[in-house]
């Protein structure tokens, strides 16, 4: 299949990592994903992976709760490496080699997160998924992505959600509510939309990366972004509302 993208930064929340669970990591749910990822490591394509920790625990929820914010963040940001574990385990089951770095050293389980080390795994064929964050607190794994995405030199960042694009309100409160096809990041930023935290779009704007917004639970989904078929929203694009 022809690509649109060479290199690509993946974010998946570990909320998609659950399935239908309230809690925790669905293999069948992990196990489609991988499988997803391995179809276009195939055709060539330089993988990497960001994935959070909500499925978990949730840092804000936990400062809101009274914990002190620091704190809860390095717990959410262990939980970000329980899932990234989980997606590499997944991926080598089916003779994906993969590579989990992380911001916080813990060397018995990962490699700590070296960018020259990272991209010469992605030079040759493996995939990396990002654990621990940014290795610090008060920043979200959005803005991970985003900065790692820039870090690797990555074509696009492509935000895997429950939803298939941007919405001007809610979907799932307004059955009107009217899907983006294509976003400035003024637009984003401006209208504060709930694409990713301002913070990463600040970043992919400073880098000139685009940011595609898709409906992960589609199977194939992963494989038309990456051939660059109009699925979801993209930011960074024309805007037509503008």
């Amino acid at each position: 299949m022809g690509v649109t993208y060479r290199r690509i930064l993946l974010k998946l929340s570990g909320e998609a990592l659950m399935g239908e669970l309230s809690y925790g990591i669905d293999p069948a749910v992990v196990n489609g994903i991988a499988e997803e990822v391995a179809e276009i490591v195939q055709s060539g394509v330089q993988v990497a992976i960001v994935v959070g920790g909500g499925n978990i625990f949730r840092g804000v929820k936990g400062a809101a709760a009274g914990m002190d914010r620091a704190t809860a963040d390095y717990i959410g940001m262990i939980a970000t490496v329980m899932n990234a574990i989980a997606l590499q385990d997944a991926l080598e089951q089916i003779d994906v080699q993969t590579r989990v770095q992380t911001a916080i050293a813990m060397q018995e389980v990962a490699e700590p997160y070296i960018r020259r080390r990272a991209m010469r795994h992605l030079e040759k064929g493996r995939v990396v998924v990002f654990g621990a964050g940014s290795g610090n607190p008060f920043f979200t794994t959005d803005t991970t992505a985003a900065l790692r995405a820039a870090e690797i030199g990555a074509d696009v960042l492509f935000k895997a959600t429950k939803v298939d694009g941007v919405y001007d309100s809610d979907p799932t409160k307004n059955p009107a509510a009217k899907r983006f096809q294509s976003l400035t990041y003024a637009h984003v930023l401006t209208n504060d939309l709930k694409v990713m935290d301002s913070t990463a779009i600040s970043l992919c704007k400073d880098n000139d990366i685009p940011i595609i917004v898709f409906d992960l639970s589609v199977r194939g989904n992963v494989r038309r972004a990456v051939m660059g078929e109009s699925i979801g929203t993209i930011v960074g694009g024309s805007c037509e509302v503008c």
